[in-house]
């Protein structure tokens, strides 16, 4: 009788030993798991702050771009009303303008604006000057109307052939101007973009 209750007490040991291996087998598991899903969200909540610190620390100057026209849609309209509050500041006597269909920039691979796509209207504009300081005065004018943002491609100017009479300003614009404006447009990608 003593030899079968030892028996039977070593058997429910091993049994209870075996258990509790098994138990502390699947424990660690769970540990390693836990440990690497508070790793994960570690992470997670390390990249959030940092997302937001870089969404603070840039918002003020996307909101300036905003503000000059550069973000969102074409601004045509806007560009319309800055060169006629820049031609009127300037004191010409007129601009004559056309307006190509915006495009892909044509230097976007030089600057990196990932993920926004950078967008390109050019504009031939012509003006009749007295001299090439009212170029200058015109541009300047045009760059603080605030109506969006433009690079000026090239400008050519041509003298006039001398006028016979003497009245009036037409008669003394020794200049026409011809220059190729390019009004640029920043966007974030279509869903359609991404796919292709």
């Amino acid at each position: 009788m003593p030899l079968a209750m030892l028996a039977a007490t070593v058997i429910v040991c091993v049994c209870a030993l075996l258990y509790s291996g098994a138990m502390l087998g699947d424990a660690r598991q769970l540990l390693t798991r836990a440990e690497m899903q508070l790793r994960t969200e570690r992470v997670r909540v390390e990249n959030a702050g940092e997302e937001k610190a870089t969404r603070a620390r840039y918002l003020g100057g996307y909101q300036q771009l905003a503000r000059e026209g550069l973000t969102g849609e074409e601004q045509r309209m806007n560009w319309l009303d800055g060169l006629r509050a820049a031609t009127r500041e300037a004191n010409l006597s007129g601009i004559e303008y056309e307006i190509g269909a915006q495009r892909p920039y044509a230097h976007a691979s030089e600057v990196d604006a990932r993920p926004l796509r950078i967008s390109e209207s050019v504009m031939q504009i012509r003006l009749r000057l007295l001299h090439e300081g009212e170029l200058e005065r015109f541009l300047d004018a045009l760059t603080r109307s605030g109506s969006g943002f433009f690079t000026v491609d090239r400008c050519i100017l041509r003298r006039l052939p001398p006028s016979g009479s003497d009245a009036g300003r037409q008669a003394r614009e020794n200049l026409t101007a011809e220059c190729e404006l390019r009004w640029l447009t920043l966007r974030a990608p279509n869903k359609t973009d991404n796919r292709q």
